[in-house]
């Protein structure tokens, strides 16, 4: 698949299948050097993304160990060759900031639903809340395609170093 030399160059794609999936597949790595996945619900700002978890959760606990993270957006709906797929490879870091915590709850509670939702389901006391977490994701690595434009080699590709 062709690199692209700018984020900007595949983020309407990435960003319309972020946006109709909403609740891809994250895998981190555990104590032991084995993956483990499970869904998520991330909202992505550019190529910076962002996801409010437990501090406390068996995820935190992998990123303690392995700080990086594979983000994957599949598309199932009637799988065809239209397929489209994102997937964001990233090193994920927390934000232990309050204002920027705060900020963070206030992008997700102003996105329309299902991408954005209140946190305050989850965090009623909000970012004051010890274990209210912010992960932010820095993608190292951004690939979008469908079935059929990856069998003929014309997905797109973007990488940064991090």
């Amino acid at each position: 698949m062709p690199d692209v030399s700018s984020f900007s160059e595949l983020a309407q794609e990435f960003d319309a299948v972020a946006r109709k999936v909403i609740w891809p597949t994250m895998t981190t790595v555990d104590r032991q050097g084995r993956p483990r996945a499970r869904i998520v619900h991330p909202v992505w700002d550019g190529p910076t993304g962002w996801l409010l978890t437990g501090r406390s959760s068996l995820k935190g606990k992998h990123l303690a160990q392995v700080p990086y993270v594979s983000i994957s957006y599949v598309d199932t709906e009637g799988v065809s060759p239209t397929a489209n797929q994102a997937y964001a490879e990233c090193r994920a870091e927390w934000i232990d900031d309050t204002a920027e915590k705060t900020r963070i709850r206030d992008l997700f509670k102003s996105l329309p639903e299902p991408y954005g939702y209140d946190p305050a389901v989850f965090f009623p006391a909000g970012p004051e809340d010890p274990d209210f977490g912010v992960l932010k994701l820095t993608p190292w690595r951004v690939e979008v395609f469908s079935l059929a434009t990856q069998m003929q080699g014309q997905g797109k590709v973007w990488r940064q170093d991090v």
